[in-house]
């Protein structure tokens, strides 16, 4: 079945498909459909001014005016209740098919097909409708943007301020520690209106690898990896950042690691245009990574658990989620649209004894190519 129906079901806290089509955040699950060119929503009572402002060609119904605080005072219990008028609205758009995220409520999913709603579960159409990002939502990308660049600016300050003492930093005679460079980030990111979640990266060859944001005493004289991603409270988009630094020599070794990464990266941006496949995006930066000697995902031998150089896919589409299509790895083949956000973050890690470098930048597909949407250096 392949039909211009899409149904989505659910609050837009926790479902950013919800969020992109009524883009409000609403805590309750509500009811939207569209066909074509025409939207439909019901919505509580509470809801339905602010959606109706918010998206307001769609047809909107309230879930009292079928029937929902009847059937509550007749004792059935809610979620058969609000399953029941979400059946009716149905049927009063004439919905007999629909496309449906692979996210759908069990239960409403259930509901709708016993009430002879032919259902086709296809997230990926259901993403395609985000990844193009509205005017407000790329106007919020860049706000998140900003604001991870003024939280990454607080970390540079704190780090390039330390003095070396004993392999360690300190900075006004206390212990330099991820955490504390962590609190200075969130600190500056929220007071831009785009708080950054407590599990932001902070790390070095002492502490951190693969997602663990980092702990404890940060090195002198080797890489130091911020990786964070502050989120809009206004649109509900995020950005997604990293850079490396270090606080004392830069030895050979490192100095060596940041240019071969910086090339990747440049490597992938230079190739970053619509209807380039994801993947090859990919393969343009392994292959600078592989000419410098580092393994990748793509050297990997079968069965081998590879946990350094290039071990890692190239990035990921942002948006209302850090992580969101187009993902940009080995499997990934779709085409990137204009309007696509993606990240695109190259790097070299888990080096014994060293650690890594690794950069991430935003990038806006436009018609011509790209955007950086990332201000920031690469300067160690």
């Amino acid at each position: 079945m392949r039909v211009a129906t899409v149904l989505l079901y659910g609050d837009t806290v926790r479902y950013p498909s919800m969020r992109h089509e009524v883009p409000l955040e609403i805590i309750d699950p509500f009811l939207f459909v569209a066909r074509g060119e025409e939207a439909f929503v019901l919505s509580n009572s509470l809801e339905a001014e602010r959606i109706a402002k918010a998206v307001p060609n769609a047809e909107l119904l309230r879930t009292d005016e079928l029937g929902l605080d009847d059937l509550l005072r007749e004792g059935i219990p809610r979620d058969e209740a609000e399953l029941t008028v979400v059946i009716r609205a149905l049927r009063s758009w004439g919905i007999a098919e629909a496309v449906v995220p692979s996210d759908l409520p069990v239960a409403i999913a259930d509901g709708i097909r016993a009430a002879g709603v032919e259902v086709e579960v296809d997230g990926p159409a259901v993403e395609q409708r985000r990844r193009v990002k509205s005017p407000a939502e790329l106007a919020g990308i860049r706000r998140s943007q900003r604001a991870a660049e003024a939280g990454m600016a607080a970390a540079e300050r704190l780090i390039r301020g330390a003095d070396a003492d004993g392999g360690h930093l300190r900075h006004t005679g206390e212990l330099l520690t991820a955490e504390r460079v962590r609190a200075a980030i969130r600190t500056e990111c929220a007071a831009a209106g785009c708080p950054a979640p407590p599990t932001i990266m902070v790390v070095s060859a002492l502490s951190g690898g693969g997602h663990d944001p980092g702990t404890g005493p940060l090195p002198a004289d080797l890489p130091i990896t911020i990786d964070l991603w502050p989120r809009d409270e206004a649109s509900g988009c995020w950005a997604d950042m990293t850079r490396t630094f270090v606080a004392g020599q830069i030895t050979e070794p490192v100095a060596r690691l940041r240019e071969v990464v910086l090339e990747a990266l440049e490597a992938a941006r230079s190739a970053a245009r619509p209807g380039i496949a994801s993947r090859a995006l990919y393969d343009h930066a392994a292959e600078v990574v592989e000419r410098a000697g580092f393994p990748t995902q793509r050297t990997r031998e079968p069965g081998q658990r590879l946990t350094h150089g290039f071990y890692f896919s190239l990035g990921h589409g942002v948006g209302l989620e850090v992580h969101e299509a187009p993902l940009l790895g080995l499997s990934e083949t779709d085409p990137l649209l204009v309007g696509d956000v993606i990240a695109i973050e190259p790097g070299i890690e888990g080096i014994d004894g060293l650690g890594g470098v690794r950069f991430e930048d935003l990038l806006l597909i436009t018609e011509a190519g790209c955007e950086t949407l990332t201000r920031y250096a690469y300067e160690l």
